[in-house]
């Protein structure tokens, strides 16, 4: 197996939480099997003469909660330098992040394969991308007009209404007919009308949970997470307070992985999270999914090592491999 340079694009290293962070299972993953890393943020991706550079660190990582990376000097690099780029920046997903897509894309336009594509990850947002497949959720309408919203409470009786760039639960409301707030709430979430939300019919199922289901290089993950709310809460977030429980996918669950996963590999997300509510797809998250390390954890899997021979294998072409 040939030793491949990793290029890690994520936020400060020393802010990883130990126990749950995804992107430090990916380096270990990467790092077991021989591989050589690098790490970086957002601020050192930088252009010159239409080549992208990156000011990167050398990195080694650890089994060891006290002392888990260790970086060497920093140097310039061209991005040619590496074989693979991972992008796991966390959202927010603003200008910072856009410009780093943008500007990732020319170590993709130089052969270098990020992961996920860098265009992919700007044209998906998590939300909308998920409307694609409006036959697999709920329903749903994106609006900035309070009216529509309105109506579509009137009909449905029970909805949830989130920004259409929320992370972690964050901007969450479960709105019913007879709400005291509903004008309050859409004022602020839509911006007094200037700013499209999303409003999706509440489903009563969110108390099993709100399944993480991954999907990996087009293949679904056996086991899910389910995010289960706390007491007297909508949402099942880990970041809300959310418990996570991992259990086997139901057919159900494979077969929206299933039926999402062609249009994942055609458009190069190949470490993809789908949130499942009842069998219904609410979102579709292609920035940096996780929930891997307590899936793993529960589940005895290495979802991370899977990925990671994903890229082994499929490197030498940058091939788009099957979804059968």
């Amino acid at each position: 197996m040939k030793k491949l340079r990793f290029l890690i694009v994520m936020d400060d290293i020393a802010t990883v939480n130990y126990k749950k962070d995804t992107t430090l299972a990916m380096m270990w993953a990467a790092d077991e099997r021989g591989h050589e890393l690098y790490y970086c943020q957002i601020h050192d991706l930088w252009l010159s003469q239409g080549a992208l550079n990156v000011d990167a660190w050398p990195l080694q990582v650890f089994k060891n909660p006290e002392n888990f990376y260790e970086l060497g000097e920093a140097s310039a690099h061209l991005a040619t330098d590496f074989d693979v780029i991972l992008m796991r920046k966390d959202p927010p997903f603003d200008m910072k992040f856009l410009y780093a897509l943008h500007l990732l894309d020319y170590a993709k336009q130089a052969g270098v394969w990020v992961v996920n594509d860098p265009l992919s990850v700007k044209d998906c947002n998590e939300k909308l991308f998920a409307t694609q497949f409006s036959e697999l959720m709920s329903p749903t309408i994106v609006t900035n007009k309070q009216a529509h919203i309105r109506a579509f409470i009137a009909e449905h009786q029970d909805v949830i209404v989130k920004p259409l760039d929320g992370m972690g639960g964050m901007g969450i409301f479960r709105l019913t007919a007879d709400s005291p707030n509903i004008g309050a709430t859409l004022e602020m979430l839509t911006q007094m009308g200037e700013l499209p939300i999303m409003a999706q019919k509440y489903i009563p199922a969110i108390a099993e949970g709100d399944k993480r289901v991954l999907i990996v290089g087009g293949k679904p993950v056996e086991y899910c997470l389910a995010r289960i709310p706390s007491q007297g809460e909508t949402r099942g977030n880990l970041a809300a307070g959310g418990r996570g429980v991992a259990m086997p996918l139901m057919e159900r669950e494979r077969q929206l992985a299933n039926a999402v996963a062609p249009t994942l590999l055609e458009k190069g997300l190949y470490f993809v999270g789908l949130d499942v509510i009842g069998g219904y797809i609410t979102e579709i998250n292609v920035t940096s999914p996780t929930c891997v390390r307590e899936i793993d954890d529960q589940c005895g899997t290495q979802i991370a090592v899977d990925f990671i021979e994903f890229i082994e294998t499929n490197l030498k072409h940058h091939t788009t491999p099957s979804a059968e």
